[in-house]
């Protein structure tokens, strides 16, 4: 009886890492947007420090070198949206903000983003959609949430 619990378990096991080792993020870790990412990318940490300094051309430039080395990043990506958006570049702050959605539709960050981006272009409409998402993501309250709450807020009473 036992030996054949412990087949079970081994059985068990294996699938979940057969499970495990077919998911895409399994083939190799991405980027992601932790204290010491600086330390693992200097071009991600030189880029930080130019968004730092509002230095937005330096950012960009840095964020593509480390986007080169990890071109699936949604937060690589994000951060290339907000240094085009700040350089008024809208057309790139919205194809790396899309970018960044499409490689993690639950970014908040790009949702946000994106959405103030939208109220940037007079375009309401869809600065609510990804406001709307973020009511689905944020099921606590969240930081990204409140903020596009708030520049809507703020953008609907200019047009009155």
């Amino acid at each position: 009886m036992r030996v054949r619990m412990w087949r079970s378990a081994d059985l068990a096991l294996s699938l979940a890492l057969a499970l495990y080792a077919a998911t895409p993020a399994a083939h190799a870790v991405p980027f992601e947007d932790t204290p010491d990412a600086a330390a693992r990318d200097p071009d991600y940490a030189a880029a930080k420090a130019a968004m730092d300094k509002k230095n937005w051309a330096e950012a960009v430039k840095r964020f593509h070198q480390a986007a080169l080395r990890d071109p699936d990043s949604a937060d690589l990506h994000n951060y290339l949206g907000f240094s085009y958006r700040n350089l008024k570049q809208m057309d790139l702050a919205f194809k790396h903000y899309k970018r960044s959605i499409e490689l993690n539709p639950r970014h908040r960050g790009a949702h946000e983003y994106i959405g103030e981006a939208y109220l940037m272009m007079n375009d309401l409409p869809g600065a609510e959609k990804h406001l709307a998402a973020l009511r689905e993501i944020c099921l606590l309250p969240c930081e990204e949430l409140a903020d596009l709450e708030n520049a809507i807020k703020e953008y609907r009473g200019k047009r009155k």
